[in-house]
């Protein structure tokens, strides 16, 4: 069984003693139930990793004990920004839980014209607090270090609007005449998909003059929660790391 992985965003050197905080702990004791004297990983979201032992399971606060630093690296050599439609329930957790599996580096939840789900105020708040646990939990399970950013929901037009040249904007579409082999090479780039029922025509009018490009991952229609996932592979098996 593989060693369990714990994300705890506080300082952490080899040869001190922490407490785990209450997200941790519940994690470590409740779902994965170690005991004393189990090892387990820990990380902060800063790069590398530090190999502990758990002490004790107090209820007042789990203490660890940090031993060596591993500067492990598991980022992806490519920089993706997934622009992706909020889409209902559980398929925004999947798209989350697997974009971060592939390497994904910045999520921006889109408010669309055909978007279904409406937030706002203290229900947004609370799914951008469940979306960043989405996250946590990807990375404790996949072994990423660096945690990926979870910008604050916007409207299409404010994506675009911070759209750089220098950054490569695509944009899926069935009907395009370039596949993802096709692309000139980059490392970095900005993915943009539509929630349930797609971007409409001027929104997509809207990303191409921001400077997106159609590319087409065959001549299907994919769903919300298979289209940016079926192209963070295809990049990374041609670009990245999934080699």
């Amino acid at each position: 069984m593989p060693t369990p992985r714990i994300y705890l965003p506080q300082p952490l050197t080899s040869g001190s003693t922490v407490q785990l905080d209450p997200r941790a702990q519940r994690h470590a004791v409740k779902v994965l139930r170690l005991q004393v004297g189990d090892s387990l990983i820990l990380f902060n979201g800063e790069g590398g990793e530090y190999c502990a032992t758990l002490e004790d399971t107090r209820r007042e606060g789990a203490q660890v004990s940090i031993r060596e630093f591993i500067d492990q690296k598991r980022e992806s050599p490519l920089d993706i920004a997934l622009l992706q439609g909020i889409a209902r329930g559980e398929k925004m957790d999947l798209i989350l839980q697997k974009a971060v599996e592939l390497g994904v580096s910045r999520v921006v939840p889109l408010a669309t014209e055909r978007s279904q789900v409406k937030l706002s105020g203290e229900r947004l708040n609370k799914r951008m607090q469940h979306w960043r646990g989405v996250i946590i939990h990807a990375c404790e399970q996949c072994g990423r270090n660096r945690l990926p950013e979870l910008a604050d929901m916007q409207n299409l037009s404010a994506a675009l609007a911070a759209h750089t040249p220098d950054r490569l904007g695509l944009l899926l579409d069935p009907t395009a005449e370039r596949g993802p082999h096709d692309l000139a090479a980059t490392r970095a780039l900005s993915l943009l998909i539509g929630p349930e029922g797609g971007l409409s025509a001027s929104e997509r009018g809207q990303a191409r003059n921001a400077g997106f490009q159609g590319v087409r991952l065959g001549p299907r229609i994919l769903r919300t929660e298979t289209a940016g996932l079926a192209a963070l592979a295809a990049l990374q098996c041609l670009y990245g790391d999934l080699t």
